[in-house]
């Protein structure tokens, strides 16, 4: 019998349990009283070693994205990093590649390093439709240690703190509008994915109630967030008689691929076309002309992780969702509607 068997069996985390042996106040008295009747059941007495392990915190905090190499991702893990090392934690981050079997893998391998907490990005969190199977896996993990998310978990005993899709994309809509642009495509993106299916959803919100017609033709999705993505989307596009005045991209990723696909048509942005993206990855400015993007004032957004974690650590109260909210970058990419 061990710290972790107490835990699991009392649905509590091992801080918990720890709080409950070194007498701390902390504690409430229900989680107090299934703690020590375990205890006594078992007549738990931890060595002096596995005592001294329990009471001792690693200051690691586990980490794991969706890709690493996308600039959304490599960047907020940036300033994650940089906070956690404010409170003297380190960071351990696990790439899953898209790949949700390994989402399984590494939460079991952030278990075995010990981490205090761990910091869901991108992945699985993001489903559409909720895979209770994998909701049971994190659960597990959540009776031991924190877990906060930056999606949507249905059923998950999780924190989140998350960017506000509608938000986000009344945003794009507006500065849109404000050009005079009525044509408005948006491209990329997965059905799956919930803040892909919030922004289309928005869009279209958005067109109505303007008394725009939706059309069809201009909503193209695509399994990949990358510029191939874009690029494809964009080509497939451009085929129509009827072009779009402005182009909204579902990441700044995806407007590179869009924006090489109309460099190659000879189509000038924003001359004859705007473009418009969320993000604002380092690639919004270094494209040429600069991208008008989504921020989300990175270091803002990781700094509430990293608050969130260590309140959760600590066992101190707070909201279970916490939201971010989106301001425009606006650059070069997106000028007055020019279509006739």
């Amino acid at each position: 019998m061990t710290i972790y068997d107490i835990a699991q069996e009392a649905n509590v985390s091992v801080a918990t349990v720890s709080r409950v042996m070194t007498g701390s106040a902390k504690v409430s008295e229900e989680k107090r009283e299934k703690v020590e009747t375990l205890i006594r059941k078992y007549d738990f007495k931890p060595n002096a070693l596995a005592k001294g392990l329990s009471e001792t915190k690693s200051k690691i905090l586990g980490i794991m994205v969706a890709d690493i190499r996308n600039p959304f991702y490599a960047t907020l893990f940036m300033e994650c990093e940089k906070e956690a090392g404010k409170y003297g934690y380190s960071l351990i981050l696990y790439n899953t590649l898209s790949n949700p079997d390994l989402e399984v893998t590494y939460l079991e391998k952030m278990i075995s390093m010990r981490v205090e907490a761990v910091i869901k990005i991108g992945g699985r969190i993001d489903d559409v439709v909720t895979d209770m199977e994998y909701v049971e896996q994190v659960n597990k993990v959540a009776n031991s240690i924190p877990i906060v998310i930056t999606g949507k978990l249905d059923g998950a005993d999780c924190y989140s703190v998350r960017i506000d899709a509608f938000q986000a994309t009344d945003l794009v809509m507006e500065h849109l509008f404000s050009l005079g642009h009525t044509d408005i495509a948006m491209i990329g993106g997965s059905t799956d994915t919930q803040s892909t299916v919030e922004r289309y959803m928005r869009y279209k919100q958005q067109l109505r109630r303007r008394g725009i017609q939706i059309r069809d033709e201009y909503m193209i999705h695509h399994d990949y967030y990358d510029d191939r993505g874009g690029y494809e989307c964009m080509k497939n596009l451009l085929l129509l008689e009827d072009r779009p005045s402005a182009v909204i991209a579902v990441n700044d990723f995806t407007a590179v691929g869009a924006m090489r696909a109309m460099a190659e048509a000879g189509i000038r942005v924003p001359n004859d076309m705007s473009v418009i993206s969320y993000d604002d990855t380092i690639m919004a400015n270094i494209m040429i002309p600069k991208l008008t993007s989504v921020s989300y004032n990175y270091e803002n957004f990781g700094q509430m992780i990293i608050e969130t974690v260590l309140k959760a650590i600590n066992g101190e109260e707070q909201p279970r969702l916490k939201t971010i909210i989106s301001e425009l970058s606006a650059r070069d990419s997106c000028g007055p509607c020019t279509k006739k």
